[in-house]
């Protein structure tokens, strides 16, 4: 049984607990893709608050692969350094700095969310075909140097991520970003050796893949993040990706970081607590790798149930930690295992005191009432 406060260590790198945060946009950049303050504080704050990995935000590998102008890049050297300043903030805390490296496909060149109205491309997308996302610009069908020049964007971004002193990458192959969109018959029309059947069609991440881990130190950890499927009838299936996960574990993958939907509009997705991770459990079991499980997990005995039962081995959280950056605080108080999880110094007798309180009082987490 894993428990959610122990170790775990994949090839050279282990986190000292079972709890990540998650990659999530912030669409704060200027117009070029340089993390700012805004980052590091953001990132950072969570690292204080005890998670094992703090993995950047989806960064883009180059600039018309961004989802919004906002975005993060990691295709040049400036960017690099500030990436560099947010590895040292939050390896100084004991946690692990990760990044997610991306290209959006033909759901780039948008507004930042909370921006409303009509697309206006700044730039022109790629796509596997010339199929638009519901709303969005037809995208541009990738030539055969398009997808050439692309993986290697991604290695180099890797190399880059490297540098930055980011021990854990992921390659963002999930809601329906360009690695997805090859990946699903709904998105990738092609006829040639990157499309058609399943072999065609995961051909751009298998090939991500091998180029990121042949540049990056063998201590180095490489995940993938998948939807295991579309929630669209004729789309992406849990099968389809168990199979992928099998493929790229043999090409030096070792975590994959399951989650679901994002490729087409008509996607019927039945939400609910914990709603990704039979995805998570499947591929697990079927492809026998680590797994990374997130989707609505908000309280902690919810999320150390699902190690115990053996469908994950990670646990990643997004929204919760948005809004409760000391989650895994809380989370270390409410299962008794406050004596694992090393405390900032500065916070370490207010939260001794709460642990104390919650065993003489045997209630949990009474944090809420401070």
């Amino acid at each position: 049984m894993s428990d959610l406060f122990s170790p775990f260590t994949l090839r050279g790198v282990t986190l000292k607990n079972r709890i990540g945060v998650s990659p999530m946009c912030m669409y704060s950049c200027r117009d070029d893709g340089v993390p700012t303050d805004w980052h590091i504080q953001h990132l950072v704050s969570r690292s204080v608050g005890g998670a094992g990995l703090v993995i950047t935000e989806a960064s883009a590998v180059v600039p018309e692969g961004r989802i919004t102008p906002a975005d993060v890049g990691i295709w040049n050297d400036t960017q690099m350094a500030a990436h560099a300043r947010i590895v040292a903030a939050i390896h100084a805390t004991g946690s692990v700095a990760g990044i997610q490296i991306a290209h959006a496909g033909r759901k780039a060149s948008r507004a930042a969310p909370w921006v409303h109205g009509p697309a206006v491309p700044s730039w022109t997308c790629m796509a596997p075909s010339a199929e638009a996302f519901e709303g969005f610009a037809v995208p541009q069908a990738m030539t055969e140097a398009d997808i050439a020049n692309t993986i290697s964007a991604f290695a180099e971004a890797a190399k880059r991520s490297v540098k930055a002193g980011y021990r854990f990458i992921e390659i963002h192959g999930a809601h329906g970003y360009l690695g997805h969109q090859f990946c699903s018959p709904i998105s990738n029309r092609r006829n040639d050796s990157w499309g058609g059947d399943f072999e065609g069609r995961t051909r751009f991440i298998r090939e991500v893949a091998t180029a990121v881990r042949a540049v990056i130190p063998e201590e180095v950890v490489l995940a993938l993040r998948i939807s295991h499927t579309d929630w669209v009838e004729g789309g992406w299936t849990t099968e389809e990706s168990v199979e992928l996960a099998r493929r790229v574990k043999a090409l030096g993958v070792d975590l994959i970081d399951v989650s679901s939907g994002g490729l087409d509009a008509g996607q019927k997705i039945v939400l609910g607590p914990g709603y990704q991770v039979p995805g998570a459990d499947a591929v697990k079991h079927g492809a026998d790798m680590p797994v990374a499980a997130v989707g609505m997990i908000t309280e902690p005995a919810q999320a150390q149930a699902i190690l115990t039962e053996g469908k994950a081995d990670l646990i990643l959280l997004a929204r919760v930690l948005l809004r409760e950056p000391y989650w895994p605080l809380r989370a270390a108080v409410e299962l008794g295992r406050s004596d694992t999880l090393g405390v900032p110094p500065q916070y370490e007798r207010g939260w001794n005191a709460l642990a104390k309180l919650a065993m003489d009082t045997d209630i949990a987490a009474p944090m809420h009432a401070l």
